[in-house]
């Protein structure tokens, strides 16, 4: 019987299998003997699983986990119950309190623009500074993005026609708070959010530390709930209304738990969203130059965010393969807790695959489309310049992928699951809104304008559009 080795997206085909694991997002099967099979490709040696290149195939699979979304529609069910259409202040706060988002005995899910500041002001020197730092590249970064784009205008027939560049009003903004703080996706959203241009930026992060609230500080938040999960997608997109008012939101943006995947699919429609994203992954193209040490650092760096989380490694050379897979074992090891168990679990649906060509690689990369892409190689930029589908790219060994999660200044909400296929990751560009006009000066000049619409109108069977071309023709219109 054929079986199926789920690598998140990435489907390989097995020979019959003896243990399955499963994964909210992610399922796949090991042999449990013998270490190696010719006859499927695996071969399990060392920490890495070792895949041959014609077993690595791209399966999209549906990021939004189906029980997460039914208890996503319930907990929203709950929260608008009282009002009918904005969440109801108390019974968020309940909701809160029922999650673990705030103590049980908060009496608010909002923190202050004063509390902010003060969290922001109890940082070490130290920290505070890079947190500064952090925040001017991203700004830096945002704002010449949002100059790339422009108001133009054209001639037409008779007139002129362009388009204008706006805003969206108000944007929602994830950041998780879960297995680890992540101040850096307060940054990389709500100061991308802000630069766009954006008047009202709300922010939601469950039981915020210190650094989170900081991060909220400097980035310009106007609302700060700490409130997460589903319960945090619904009072940003529908607003909240009672004790707490705080108003609904545009776009909604940013990572989270598979709740929050689940909530943003509902939304949708309703507001804007950036994506629906899936377990974070790497992939790493090496040859012989590399230094296995960075590369397996680079590798765990991505295993420890998520025991879904995905490390895939393509590379010309064996040897480096042996190398990096021994610096992965040791490295990982070294790792304190829970890193190290969180880590090892997503090393196991992570692969190595050795391929004939940097060519080949480039082809199996392209195919998997992965959030990162980090390039060691000879001519690392050719390489990268050749490489079509991915989320971010990180050119040359020093080019660390840690550093963009960080702040050198492009936006670390990035596409997964293959995505990096048609879309690219969070920008300026999700917030703002490009709007067309047209307007006609010169009714004689629009003439052969107005008898192409009659004509293509009567072609398209629509003769209310051909009626009301002609009500602007010169000529006289048909009446029957």
């Amino acid at each position: 019987m054929m079986s199926v080795f789920w690598f998140g997206w990435m489907q390989l085909q097995l020979l019959p299998i003896a243990l399955t694991f499963v994964t909210p997002t992610v399922s796949f099967t090991l042999q449990s003997s013998p270490p190696l099979s010719l006859s499927t490709g695996i071969l399990n040696m060392g920490i890495l699983n070792r895949v041959t290149p014609d077993k690595v195939s791209l399966e999209i699979k549906d990021p939004v986990d189906p029980k997460a979304l039914e208890q996503s529609k319930a907990i929203m069910s709950e929260l608008k119950q009282a009002t009918g259409s904005k969440v109801d202040s108390k019974s968020l706060l309940e909701v809160a309190k029922r999650f673990g988002d705030v103590p049980s005995d908060a009496t608010s899910f909002t923190v202050s623009k004063e509390e902010c500041k003060a969290a922001f002001e109890q940082l070490s020197d130290q920290d505070r500074t890079a947190l500064v730092n952090i925040h001017g590249r991203v700004k830096a970064f945002a704002e010449m993005q949002r100059k790339s784009v422009n108001d133009m205008e054209m001639d037409i027939p008779g007139g002129k026609a362009g388009h204008t560049v706006s805003p969206c009003q108000a944007a929602g903004c994830y950041a998780p708070g879960g297995r680890y703080p992540l101040p850096s996706s307060v940054i990389m959203t709500a100061v991308t959010a802000r630069a766009a241009g954006c008047e009202t930026v709300v922010l939601a992060s469950p039981k915020p530390a210190l650094i989170t609230l900081a991060a909220g500080y400097i980035a310009g938040a106007d609302y700060f709930l700490c409130v997460g999960g589903a319960q945090a997608i619904a009072a940003m997109a529908y607003g909240v209304e009672g004790q707490d008012d705080m108003p609904s939101c545009d776009v909604i943006c940013g990572p989270g738990n598979k709740w929050v995947t689940a909530a943003k699919s509902i939304v949708n429609g309703h507001c804007g969203i950036d994506m629906l994203a899936g377990p974070s992954e790497v992939l790493v193209i090496c040859d012989e130059t590399a230094q296995a040490s960075v590369v397996a650092a680079d590798l765990i760096a991505q295993a420890e965010h998520d025991v879904v989380a995905r490390a895939i490694l393509l590379s010309t050379s064996a040897k480096l393969i042996d190398d990096i897979d021994n610096q992965v074992e040791i490295q990982v090891e070294a790792l304190p807790e829970p890193n190290r168990s969180t880590a090892r679990e997503a090393l196991k649906q992570s692969f190595a695959v050795q391929c004939d060509s940097i060519e080949h690689c480039i082809k199996i990369s392209d195919d998997i489309a992965p959030e990162h892409l980090e390039i060691q190689t000879r001519d690392a930029m050719k390489v990268g310049q050749s490489c079509a589908n991915y989320g971010g790219l990180f050119v040359g060994e020093h080019a660390a992928e840690v550093l963009g999660d960080y702040g050198a200044g492009p936006n670390h909400t990035l596409p997964t699951g293959g995505t990096g296929r048609h879309t690219g990751g969070l920008s300026v560009f999700n917030f703002l809104r490009i709007r067309t006009w047209m307007r006609v000066d010169d009714a004689q000049a629009s003439q052969g304008m107005v008898d192409d619409s009659i004509t293509m109108a009567r072609l398209e069977g629509l003769e209310g559009h051909a009626r009301a071309a002609e009500a602007r023709s010169s000529k006289k219109p048909r009446t029957t």
